[in-house]
């Protein structure tokens, strides 16, 4: 009864939320009339953080949209690369110590201002940890000085890193401009126009944008933290584009209106649990759970085998770094998980609660089936289902909870921006993860110049996180998206963002 009425009330809430999402009760605008203004509305499973600062943003979804807003020196490409961006070229020193950035010219803030070398220099001292700035990256702790003049900007460096460039992808912002959080300007192909909390964010093209200008003349994200919300927008015309549904969601969307794109969502899916409360403070416990996890009958199960099992906090397509043999570690065996429950004080099992947001549905999807496979070990998972914004200010930020389903991501495409959050001091450490050979490896890896050292320290890290079983891994999740006939240009990155200056629509016939 309880199941019944909870379902009528999500579909009296995903139909509340469709009409919000057609603009407070009016008709959303048909598809010919999107397609002639060159328009586009895109559904999104989640509000964005509540300030729209860059140097601040959390959560990986507000990321994903404000990719088209912001730039940095540096800018990741699709294959996985960095490329010149806000820096027309780069040079570095034979010590790798000294970085020259040579600026473009005429390049305009979306508040009509040229980006200078002082926009530079202030925009990375805010991020650095000194006297001065607010510490925001603390990778960039390894920066000496950092100077401007005219349209060069010299960064210096304490020791030489192999990482360094990709922190550069760091949004470059107009010096001093107070009101970043709310009315955000960056150089990016798109600028921000409004914003309502709850129900979407407008974003428009920048006529005055240096590169080549997008197709699209305006895109609005439609907010819409309801799976059924989502999959109903698409079918009745709302909307054109929503990315991150399951298996079940598209296969109820008709062939002859959509497109189905299928990339990687580029996170690590996890089952992650907070090393500092009990019972996942012993080591016995967390490896039973990842023994009693058959993730590959998970995927069969919840994602129609979509999805790339993983076995430590990296994915595939950090091909250098990802380590395969990981995946492996914990085989599926009940009976093992029985014998160290037994050692660990539970040999009748224990419950736990898995906190998930609701807006996800893969990750809901997920949850429910780790609950009913931990049922064979004696283990009672009860869901509880949050909003987004109370898992972000609940789990990561004040870390009350004992295990959650989400994905993390690298938003500067690092293999450190994966692994730096499990250092015992880290502020996003939010497993309260303490090992004191993790913390020593990640020293070792940061401070290491040549590559090959590196690369092999990290893997070092992975392995650490997997033998001690610091969360039940699971999978970097397929992602499946609904793109409506006649849109073209979707454009897959390693990494979690949604490209709107690529997408356009196709002209008609």
């Amino acid at each position: 009864m309880k199941k019944a009425l909870f379902s009528f009330v999500s579909l009296l809430l995903a139909s509340a939320l469709l009409l919000t999402a057609c603009g407070k009760g009016k008709k959303a605008r048909p598809e010919e009339a999107r397609r002639a203004a060159g328009e586009l509305t895109v559904g999104i499973a989640q509000d964005l953080d509540e300030s729209l600062d860059p140097h601040y943003a959390v959560a990986a979804g507000t990321k994903e949209i404000m990719f088209n807003v912001f730039e940095g020196l540096m800018k990741p490409t699709p294959s996985g690369d960095l490329a010149r961006c806000l820096a027309s070229d780069v040079k570095k020193s034979e010590d790798g110590l000294t970085y020259t950035f040579t600026l473009r010219q005429n390049v305009a803030f979306h508040n009509g201002e040229t980006m200078e070398a002082a926009d530079v220099v202030w925009s990375i001292d805010r991020c650095r940890p000194n006297d001065g700035g607010e510490g925001l990256i603390p990778a960039l702790s390894n920066i000496a000085d950092v100077t401007g003049q005219g349209d060069t900007v010299t960064v210096t460096l304490k020791a030489a890193d192999n990482d360094f460039l990709s922190y550069m992808t760091l949004a470059v912002l107009p010096e001093g401009y107070g009101e970043q959080a709310t009315s955000p300007v960056g150089t990016g192909p798109f600028r921000f126009v409004s914003r309502e909390a709850q129900h979407e964010i407008v974003l428009a093209r920048f006529d005055d944008y240096w590169g080549e200008k997008p197709a699209l003349s305006k895109v609005t994200c439609r907010v819409i933290e309801n799976a059924e919300g989502l999959l109903m927008g698409l079918q009745s015309g709302a909307l054109d584009l929503v990315s991150h549904l399951g298996s079940t969601q598209v296969k109820q969307l008709p062939e002859a209106d959509f497109k189905i794109e299928e990339g990687t969502m580029n996170l690590v899916q996890a089952l992650y649990l907070n090393n500092a409360v009990k019972p996942f403070d012993d080591i016995r416990v967390r490896q039973a759970l990842c023994y009693a996890v058959d993730v590959q009958k998970l995927l069969d199960t919840a994602f129609d085998g979509y999805g790339s099992p993983i076995g430590s906090s990296m994915y595939p397509a950090f091909a250098k770094y990802f380590d395969e043999s990981l995946t492996n570690r914990y085989p599926h065996d009940p009976a093992k998980a029985k014998e160290l429950l037994a050692e660990a004080g539970y040999p009748d099992g224990f419950s736990m609660t898995i906190t998930v947001p609701s807006n996800y549905q893969p990750h809901v999807d997920t949850a429910e089936v780790l609950a009913d496979q931990l049922t064979e070990i004696g283990v009672n998972a009860e869901l509880k289902p949050v909003e987004w914004s109370s898992w972000l200010s609940d789990v990561y930020a004040d870390r009350k909870f004992e295990s959650t389903v989400i994905g993390v991501d690298a938003s500067n495409m690092t293999a450190r921006a994966l692994l730096e959050r499990f250092v015992s001091t880290a502020d996003d450490n939010f497993i309260n993860y303490q090992n004191a050979d993790y913390d020593a490896l990640f020293e070792q890896a940061t401070a290491a110049a040549d590559d090959a050292e590196q690369t092999a320290l990290y893997k070092e890290m992975e392995k650490n996180l997997t033998e001690n079983a610091a969360n039940v891994y699971l999978q970097d999740m397929a992602d499946l998206v609904a793109v409506r006939k006649g849109v073209e240009g979707l454009t897959f990155y390693p990494m979690y963002v949604l490209d709107l200056s690529a997408l356009g629509w196709a002209a008609a016939e």
